[in-house]
């Protein structure tokens, strides 16, 4: 009897967890053995009598090394980690376009896998004077690059206005002879009338990697940056400005969204994820600002949208 897809999926799920739990035992062991170099070179710099340099250069190369060694085998289980949620994704857009899989995802269950995306989103962790890579923080993607099956995106699709409007959605396929994605709208992934067939500059693709401020401020906006964010608990992408960038790697940018509702034409600073804060492509008129109703459902929120 043939392997189902669901059971050649859980069996790679598997294998990797299993590798997995051998990885993380192999990190305790390095984070012991890098934990006992540092100690030795604290102990022999704190010595009141003098210190040779030649001895304290070899435990301050051994530190280094046993760092980097753990540094390594860290990224060995995160990488495990990367394909465990590739696998599982993979399924899920398998299962999303089988006949027989009909059931709809409500929108307050998308808002959720949605933060939860956000949060568990890779962080980039390189090595000293390693430059963070394309769609890591606000470092935008190669010229070239396309989006893979199943990636979210910015895509701006038309509005029930003159406006068009940006929208998250995911990436279906896309077509090297016309240049052209085909995208879903994120909360109509089973409904054909939430596809979209769009030329390559009208979808951008979303960051793959979290940026640490301590480590990588350059690929972080700058305040007063004029971005794309996605106002909060709803699918859309709306001009803002940047208040704050994270402070931390857990921290979300603090924006400020453009709404003519207010006397100083912007709203209150809200908080939006690092995957969800992309560069405002201002040549493309259809960047929308948000309305005074634009805090109700999507719906609304597109009914109020001004230029």
């Amino acid at each position: 009897m043939p392997f189902t897809a669901d059971a050649v999926a859980a069996q790679q799920v598997q294998e990797r967890l299993k590798s997995l739990f051998g990885i993380v035992h192999d990190i305790e062991k390095k984070r012991t053995i890098c934990e006992q170099s540092l100690t030795a070179l604290q102990r022999y710099s704190s010595e009141d009598k003098g210190q040779s340099v030649q001895k304290t250069k070899s435990l301050i190369k051994a530190a280094m090394s046993q760092t980097e060694a753990e540094r390594e085998v860290i990224q060995k289980a995160l990488q495990k980690i990367y394909e465990i949620r590739n696998i599982k994704n993979e399924r899920r857009i398998q299962a999303r376009s089988s006949a027989a899989n009909k059931e709809l995802i409500r929108k307050g269950t998308w808002m959720k896998m949605l933060q939860s995306s956000a949060q568990t989103l890779p962080l980039f962790v390189g090595k000293v004077g390693e430059k963070p890579p394309p769609l890591c923080g606000a470092v935008p993607a190669d010229r070239n690059y396309i989006g893979k099956v199943g990636e979210m995106v910015a895509a701006l699709v038309p509005g029930q206005g003159e406006e068009d409007i940006w929208i998250l959605a995911e990436v279906v396929t896309y077509n090297a002879v016309t240049n052209k994605y085909e995208v879903d709208d994120i909360l109509k992934e089973q409904n054909q009338k939430g596809r979209h067939t769009l030329s390559k500059r009208k979808v951008v693709p979303l960051p793959l990697m979290r940026a640490d401020p301590e480590t990588n401020p350059e690929a972080l906006f700058l305040p007063r940056t004029l971005v794309l964010a996605l106002f909060p608990q709803t699918t859309c992408f709306y001009k803002a400005l940047v208040n704050k960038p994270p402070a931390s790697h857990v921290d979300e940018y603090e924006v400020l969204f453009e709404d003519q509702a207010y006397p100083e034409g912007f709203s209150p600073p809200l908080c939006v994820a690092q995957r969800y804060v992309i560069p405002c492509r201002q040549e493309n008129r259809g960047a929308t600002t948000l309305g005074a109703k634009a805090q109700g459902s999507d719906s609304e929120a597109e009914e109020v949208m001004q230029g």
